[in-house]
């Protein structure tokens, strides 16, 4: 979190993320440059700029299916969060990339058109009734003006301008824009293109980015199931054990109505307060205290764990829920209070209990 505005807050971690991403990309063409040569038809050898084209074309591919895979994979361990923390980065020279790819396609395909070469680009082929032969070009260009919008509004400016939902669902659209890849591909290099290897490394990709996002589902839904289950009767949710929470970290307990709560312990005492972070919708209980706030592991934004607010002069604030204790057992209360709405800390015992008999039953 910065109090005066800046285009870009530059750090460390910013500056090593985006040259290790730059240095892969560079090293990835060049490799491509000399290693494709090796596979072509000496009797047919490829022009020099469609191996330009095909090299930052698929290094697009790759890069959006790394994007798409970052987010189950910090979910499913916490050790890829830094790969989380500056996605955004990764989205706008992915964007970059695929803009060199379609450079190189005009400059070949089209430079000598004797009508202006995007009017060629879409009239050249209008037979959308075939599957061999079918105009794949259009999704390229439908992916490639997703690709920007996503690009251009990558800033918080825009964040803070369309609020985090809409902005949220805005950049939603980086699936859509994946499934015209897809297609892109598959209607177009990979008719022409009959090397094995390529269709096994984008087999292989889309696979990858289609098994992590299910797995991540299918885990996230048994923990919504968990937390259904340890519901009881007078409306409390059965949220753990105290010995569940390490110093300064959170357990995340979903509530009945589809929200999810995180439940932080600091010196002594118990706090609970959404999960959702003000910025972009980052899993606050991720993260840990920092200077006696809630710090969002993906970007930073802070909270009074009390309190749900952002220290001054921020103005964020999250809703705060209340807790109880039986014993070692924590009972959360799945009613919100307003965003901001302080809540007295729950003081730990020196010495816990046993579970309670319901946290026994429903573990049974």
């Amino acid at each position: 979190m910065a109090a005066a505005y800046k285009p870009v807050i530059w750090v460390r971690s910013k500056l090593v993320y985006d040259l290790a991403l730059l240095a892969g990309i560079f090293l990835y063409i060049f490799l491509y440059l000399q290693v494709a040569t090796a596979y072509q038809d000496i009797t047919n050898p490829i022009d020099g700029l469609i191996l330009r084209m095909r090299a930052f074309g698929s290094c697009a591919f790759i890069l959006l299916s790394m994007i798409l895979c970052i987010g189950p994979l910090a979910r499913l361990d916490r050790r890829f969060l830094p790969l989380l923390y500056n996605r955004r980065h990764f989205g706008v020279i992915t964007f970059m990339v695929a803009v060199v790819h379609a450079s190189y396609v005009m400059s070949w395909y089209f430079a000598f058109s004797p009508v202006d070469s995007y009017v060629a680009l879409l009239s050249i082929n209008t037979d959308y009734g075939q599957v061999l032969g079918f105009p794949f070009e259009v999704f390229g260009i439908l992916a490639l003006l997703i690709l920007a919008i996503l690009a251009t509004t990558s800033h918080d400016f825009w964040l803070s301008f369309l609020t985090a939902p809409v902005w949220k669902a805005l950049h939603m659209l980086l699936y859509v824009a994946y499934v015209f890849v897809v297609l892109h591909v598959a209607l177009g290099p990979l008719q022409s293109d009959k090397s094995a290897l390529f269709i096994v490394v984008v087999g292989a990709l889309v696979l990858t980015v289609s098994a992590l996002h299910f797995w991540t589902a299918r885990r996230e839904g048994k923990i919504e199931a968990i937390g259904l289950a340890l519901k009881r009767a007078d409306g409390m949710v059965i949220a753990g054990r105290i010995s569940d929470i390490k110093e300064e970290r959170a357990i995340i307990v979903p509530v009945p109505d589809g929200e999810r709560v995180a439940i932080f312990r600091y010196g002594g005492k118990l706090s609970a307060i959404l999960n959702a972070c003000q910025h972009q919708n980052g899993p606050l209980g991720e993260g840990r205290i920092i200077d006696g706030c809630v710090t969002c592991p993906w970007h930073g934004y802070q909270y009074d764990p009390a309190t749900g607010r952002s220290p001054p002069p921020f103005t964020e604030k999250v809703n705060t829920f209340n807790l109880k204790l039986e014993g070692d057992t924590i009972l959360l209360d799945p009613t919100p209070n307003p965003p901001g709405t302080r809540v007295e800390p729950v003081i730990i015992p020196s010495e816990s209990a046993e579970p309670s008999a319901d946290l026994k039953e429903a573990r049974a």
